[in-house]
């Protein structure tokens, strides 16, 4: 073992004299009948000749690169460093330069803090000491919520009713130095924000302003809601719309629930045609009252009138009576007489007269009784 001193392959023998130890090369122990195996030092060194030419030296020598028998050394020249040091300036300006579109802002950071934000345009990130990071603002994004876990959709209301609903938070980005720096996931953020917000609402709405008249204004409202909360979390998320999709009672008593609708329905429609039938009564009993009302006025008016032309008749009369009462008693003696005998059969009766003293029979009466009906014949 102390003759094995040329290389770890096996075998001693000089490192210059050898045809197989290419001038003081190792070589591997033959096998199979005499035939060699190249020697990996051979391939190194074949590979490090061809490198050194390349890269300016002289090709052919016997050593590495640091020499040989007839090899000179490896010698960088200034053109050589000219060419690195240009090639190294544009990659660094190549790492360092970017360009934001309109629909982007760009976020720097130096030595990972936060530095500025940039708009659209190209822009100059001096690397390593800033880095730079573009972010999409004005795409809008989406999350569905309700129709794709089984189960996430229901929620009680506070009738204490069950509703099943799917609804789309439509979302973009407003500050993208908030949007990358206070959230670690800001779609699993806005996904558990808006069912929480969503379940607040309708844990305060009944079950049929929901599915019937209200949905816009619970849309409304959760909207609000999921704003406040990611504006609270400095998230830099704006929340465009809110889409609800649907909003209906569990598949499993959908059809009891019809049910229930229609006859509420039925129950909306007779109460309708009651109302309609107590209006029309009120209205009639109201326009009769206002009738009555009207001709006990109208008698009212008549009996104060007449009473009042009485009155005045006979403080006329009286006037009359205390200037000349003779005149005065025998007028009202006389009308007195006329109105009690207007309507009494007479019988005139004559002293002088023949007959018993009653005056030949003339039927006065019964004259004065046809003349309006014979007037009205004409």
């Amino acid at each position: 073992m102390a003759g094995n001193n040329g290389g770890p392959w096996g075998s001693g023998g000089n490192r210059g004299g050898d045809d197989d130890g290419r001038n003081g090369g190792p070589r591997r122990p033959e096998q199979g009948g005499g035939q060699q195996i190249p020697e990996l030092d051979d391939l190194v060194r074949k590979g490090q000749e061809q490198l050194r030419v390349l890269m300016g030296g002289r090709g052919g020598g016997n050593g590495g690169f640091g020499g040989g028998a007839g090899g000179g050394g490896f010698k960088p020249t200034r053109s050589m460093f000219l060419l690195g040091a240009g090639a190294g300036i544009v990659a660094w300006f190549l790492t360092s330069f970017y360009t934001v579109q309109p629909s982007q802002q760009g976020v720097e950071t130096f030595f990972g803090s936060f530095y500025r934000t940039t708009g659209d345009g190209p822009h100059l990130a001096p690397w390593p000491f800033v880095r730079a990071q573009v972010i999409e603002v004005t795409t809008q994004r989406t999350e569905a919520i309700g129709s794709s876990r089984a189960g996430e959709g229901l929620m009680l209301t506070t009738d204490e009713n069950i509703v099943d609903i799917d609804f789309q938070v439509v979302w973009n980005i407003k500050d993208p130095a908030e949007f990358l720096f206070n959230l670690r996931d800001p779609e699993a953020t806005v996904r558990s924000v808006s069912e929480a917000a969503m379940r607040e609402v309708i844990a305060q709405s009944e079950l049929s302003p929901i599915l019937n008249r209200d949905r816009g204004l619970v849309a409304d409202q959760v909207r609000d809601l999921i704003q406040a909360t990611m504006d609270g979390y400095d998230s830099g998320i704006n929340i465009v719309r809110l889409n609800l999709d649907r909003a209906d009672p569990p598949a499993e008593v959908i059809d009891a629930f019809r049910d229930v609708q229609a006859a509420e329905q039925e129950r909306d429609r007779l109460e309708r045609q009651a109302d309609a039938y107590a209006n029309q009564a009120l209205a009639g009993a109201r326009g009769e009252a206002a009738q009555l009302l009207e001709e006990a006025e109208g008698y009212r008016a008549q009996v104060v009138n007449e009473a009042e032309g009485q009155a005045s008749r006979f403080l006329a009369v009286l006037q009359e009576y205390r200037g000349a009462p003779e005149v005065t008693r025998r007028r009202i003696y006389l009308e007195t007489m006329e109105q009690v005998l207007g309507d009494v059969n007479l019988i005139v009766m004559d002293e002088n007269s023949g007959g018993n003293g009653v005056v030949p029979y003339l039927p006065l009466n019964e004259l004065r009784r046809t003349e309006p009906a014979a007037g009205g014949n004409n």
